[in-house]
């Protein structure tokens, strides 16, 4: 939060230039282990180790990173020892200009803090390169054993050169290190070493004893063959791609999105479906309503078809001959009861009797021909 933009852009460009260097595949897993570098034979003679850096060494700030990070991770993890009759492990670095070339000072300091502490831990640094002004003063400073072959002095910088390798001897009377720095032959080098009470001791011209081994790198299938008995074998052959920060990051991202969209999906779902019970319910009200609508119209259609067949069946010959009949029969009994009422109540000479037993008549037939109708 505290980093400024301009920082940040830094950082990323630094990381770029390692990463194209081949940083991303160097730094991988698995992880080198210290343990590897530090053992004895069977006789208790120390192992060599070599590192093939020909490929590296074309990558300068990869290398420095490198072998800083390798310095740095001795110091974390050896323990404190103080000063022991032999070392647990030597390094040596060879073409050590490319460790410092366009190195930054915090690098430097960095480098210099390592090989100043990393001493009490048993643990040696030698820098192997061809001209002595390659190793910054604040780290040849540090160094206590020196061994300077033959520098010629053709150029400006190579006198320079010459007078900074005599001026970090430590002086001896009989030996004039500036002039003879450049009459070394093969085989001769400039010799001061830190004694047993820590002080180095006068330079002195010697002859270096040649190595018993063959000089040159080997073949590949020399390699082959050692790599396959080593016990270290092919540890490292094999990459370990585990998931990155980015990766992991991306992972959840894609997961935080999968479940949003799950829930803007499930929410939609649920508003499609209360939308879909809604118009099923609408539905359903609305094939009540038709078949309660149908149901009215098949008991009126019935109810007219009732009346249509009762008037049919009462417009009918037959219905109107039985009518007629039943309205002449009621009529004629009506008649004949209503004479016989009259005669009985008002006799047959009387004229008002004559009269009322009409009115009685007239009564009863219309009640019988009601009754008959009915």
């Amino acid at each position: 939060g505290n980093v400024s933009k301009q920082s940040i852009g830094a950082i990323q460009r630094s990381l770029l230039q390692l990463r194209t260097q081949g940083a991303e595949n160097f730094f991988g897993e698995p992880a080198l282990e210290m343990n590897d570098f530090i053992g004895v034979d069977d006789k208790g003679r120390g192992i060599v180790n070599i590192l093939a850096a020909d490929k590296l060494m074309a990558s300068p700030k990869l290398y420095a990173t490198f072998l800083l990070w390798l310095m740095s991770e001795l110091f974390e993890h050896l323990p404190e020892i103080g000063d022991p009759d032999k070392p647990v492990l030597c390094f040596f670095f060879d073409e050590a200009h490319l460790l410092f070339d366009e190195a930054p000072k915090a690098l430097l300091e960095k480098i210099e803090q390592v090989v100043r502490l990393i001493r009490s831990k048993g643990v040696g640094v030698y820098f192997i390169t061809q001209n002595p002004i390659d190793v910054p003063d604040t780290v040849a400073g540090q160094l206590g054993n020196r061994v300077q072959h033959a520098l010629r002095a053709f150029t400006p910088r190579d006198q320079a050169a010459v007078r900074s390798a005599a001026e970090t001897f430590r002086a001896n009377p009989g030996v004039d290190v500036a002039m003879i720095i450049t009459e070394l032959k093969v085989g001769e080098a400039l010799v001061s070493l830190l004694q047993a009470d820590g002080a180095p001791t006068p330079v002195e011209r010697t002859l270096i004893k040649p190595p018993a081994s063959r000089v040159g790198p080997i073949t590949p299938a020399e390699r082959k063959v050692m790599i396959e008995t080593d016990a270290v074998g092919a540890k490292y052959d094999t990459l370990v791609d585990r998931e990155s920060a980015e990766e992991l990051l991306a992972a959840k991202t894609q997961e935080a999105s999968a479940a949003a969209a799950e829930a803007k999906a499930t929410t939609e779902a649920d508003k499609a479906a209360a939308a879909q019970a809604k118009l099923d319910a609408k539905a359903a009200k609305e094939a009540e309503r038709a078949r309660i609508a149908d149901q009215r119209e098949a008991d009126r259609q019935q109810r007219e078809a009732d009346r249509e067949a009762d008037r049919e069946a009462a417009n009918s010959p037959w219905t109107k001959m039985a009518t007629s009949a039943t309205r002449a029969a009621s009529s004629s009994i009506g008649r004949q009861v209503a004479n016989e009422i009259g005669k009985q109540v008002f006799g047959t000479k009387s004229r008002r009797s004559s009269s009322s037993g009409g009115l009685v008549g007239t009564v009863l037939r219309g009640v019988l021909g009601g009754l008959f109708r009915g």
